[in-house]
């Protein structure tokens, strides 16, 4: 028995989720970055003492992510290279996502996908940052030693969390940020 209109019947596919991805910045992408600083941050983030340790140390620009969904840019990672206590690695911020385009992963696909750039390198051997523990720690960030490291200002020490390789970083991780390659003084 033919229907006469089944030929017409066609399945809808279900829209596909907008999903992002991550790409390196580029110059292009400076004004973007600033605008979504400015507005995930305001103007009190050049007083943060994430962004005091970012004008002491330059940003690695090769370790600046874009994230986009369906090529809009929607979301920015940097990354510091600092030493800690003699120990060499980076510091992850800021991180920012877009009002719109927040709770669709894009702002852990970039904390991620930078810190296993950077770690993959092999020339640091931790990934250092001042966050949410419930946003970074299902991420494999693990707290410090509370007071262990020193910020150029205040800090929460309940905050500052490390992500590494090596399973001992957060407890043994302490000193003050210094310049990436700043050996530890015997």
């Amino acid at each position: 028995m033919n229907a006469p209109y089944a030929s017409l019947a066609v399945e809808a596919e279900p829209p596909q989720p907008l999903v992002p991805t991550v790409r390196t910045a580029t110059p292009n992408d400076d004004q973007f970055v600033e605008d979504l600083q400015a507005l995930a941050f305001g103007p009190g983030r050049f007083a943060r003492t994430a962004f005091r340790v970012r004008e002491r140390f330059p940003i690695d620009k090769s370790l600046s992510l874009i994230a986009e969904v369906n090529g809009v840019p929607c979301g920015s990672v940097w990354m510091t290279p600092i030493s800690v206590g003699g120990v060499d690695g980076y510091l992850l911020g800021p991180l920012a996502t877009h009002p719109d385009f927040r709770k669709r992963g894009a702002g852990k696909l970039l904390a991620e996908e930078v810190s296993r750039i950077a770690l993959e390198r092999g020339a640091g051997s931790f990934v250092l940052l001042v966050g949410d523990r419930d946003y970074y720690c299902p991420l494999g960030w693990e707290p410090t030693q509370l007071g262990a490291i020193q910020f150029p200002g205040p800090v929460d020490p309940s905050r500052v969390l490390v992500y590494s390789p090596d399973t001992t970083m957060a407890a043994r991780l302490a000193g003050p940020i210094k310049a990436f390659g700043a050996k530890k003084r015997s």
